[in-house]
């Protein structure tokens, strides 16, 4: 998806454009355009929290023809306001397919706060897509709306990398079996119905818990801690 400019049209209010910015970086977009932006609001947004490497490399333009120029393929997008569309209008998770199978270079337009696009801007695009809302609210925060369109384009791109915590050791489980036995010793605490596997099943009981190394010797301390108040 390297090949996929965001261009904010007419932006006003430097919050959004750092917001936009900042979600280009979230999901690894950095081709950033922007079109008669208010001076100051650029200005300001060249602060986007970690974002800087998207803000600098931004372009400015007069036009959204010149900030599109390089593209074959342009959708803008809109809330699905009551304006007669002349352009077909996708969902975002339809436009997004689209988007990801057309191998072009692509332009994703967002109108100003206040107004969305012109249907001059219109004009520019192939087609529309829009984020399914509530008809009685549809209109969305600009840099909500670039970080929810840029998640759907990248969320079946990228596979998710949890952290895995070590796994407790054989050596740790055996020991915290001994501990945990030491206990239900001192505590009086006794199976009547199988006292000879009791040392089975509370080894299958530890092994089910799927204990990490570090709750392993979270565990530890807590027997170890009953085991001094018990024998004191």
């Amino acid at each position: 998806m390297q090949g996929l400019r965001v261009v904010l049209v007419s932006p006003r209010n430097p919050l959004n454009i750092g917001a936009a910015a900042r979600a280009m970086s979230n999901f690894g977009f950095t081709d950033l355009a922007l079109v008669n932006p208010y001076d100051l609001a650029f200005r300001e947004a060249q602060s986007a929290v970690n974002a800087d490497h998207v803000m600098q490399a931004a372009t400015v333009h007069d036009t959204v023809a010149s900030a599109v120029a390089d593209c074959q393929l342009i959708v803008g997008t809109t809330g699905g306001d009551h304006r007669e569309l002349a352009l077909p209008l996708q969902r975002l998770e339809q436009g997004g397919t689209l988007i990801r199978e057309s191998g072009a270079q692509v332009a994703l337009l967002f109108g100003s706060e206040k107004y969305g696009l012109s249907n001059d801007d219109i004009s520019h695009c192939h087609w529309l897509m829009r984020i399914p809302a509530r008809p009685q609210h549809s209109s969305m925060n600009l840099g909500q709306s670039v970080a929810v369109c840029l998640y759907e384009l990248i969320r079946s791109e990228v596979p998710e990398v949890l952290p895995v915590a070590p796994a407790a050791s054989h050596q740790q489980l055996n020991v915290l079996q001994e501990r945990m036995a030491e206990v239900l010793a001192l505590s009086g605490y006794a199976d009547h119905t199988a006292t000879a596997g009791a040392d089975q099943r509370l080894r299958l009981l530890i092994g089910r818990m799927g204990l990490s190394r570090r709750d392993a010797e979270i565990w530890l301390g807590v027997f170890r801690q009953i085991l001094w108040k018990l024998r004191h």
